[in-house]
């Protein structure tokens, strides 16, 4: 059954939803070695959390992180993204005092811009052609 297997309920509702984000440092600056990206995974894990998200996976470089969010339809992904920004640039900054040489004059650490893109669930054909079923006489 694949990724079926992890469909989750609401209270009003049954969903699989996945966003795909990319976050890109402020002037792409080179700024994260592994120990940064080790720590801005588990806090954005916990943000996730606290929208009742799962950070399914994380990845990421020197100048820009990948994530792969399963994510409830109660949340906003912009509410969400700033979230996870916000969060993670003040949290690093506050643990990591040697990032501030890449920050100092914008205070942040993050591009105001951001890539998201809906991520699995069925071909759009497949949803197409159940939706135009729903409208036939039984």
């Amino acid at each position: 059954m694949g990724d079926y297997d992890s469909i989750r309920t609401g209270r009003n509702c049954v969903f699989l939803m996945h966003v795909h984000l990319v976050f890109v440092t402020k002037y792409r600056h080179q700024v994260f070695g592994d120990r940064h990206l080790r720590r801005m995974e588990e806090i954005m894990r916990a943000v996730c959390a606290d929208f009742e998200a799962e950070l399914v996976e994380f990845n990421g470089e020197a100048n820009h992180v990948h994530l792969l969010v399963n994510y409830p339809p109660k949340v906003a992904v912009s509410k969400l993204v700033n979230s996870l920004k916000g969060v993670s640039s003040r949290r690093l900054r506050q643990e990591f005092p040697d990032l501030v040489r890449h920050y100092w004059r914008a205070q942040r650490l993050w591009s105001g811009s951001y890539f998201a893109g809906s991520v699995g669930g069925a071909p759009l054909s497949i949803v197409r052609q159940y939706i135009e079923q729903q409208n036939r006489p039984v």
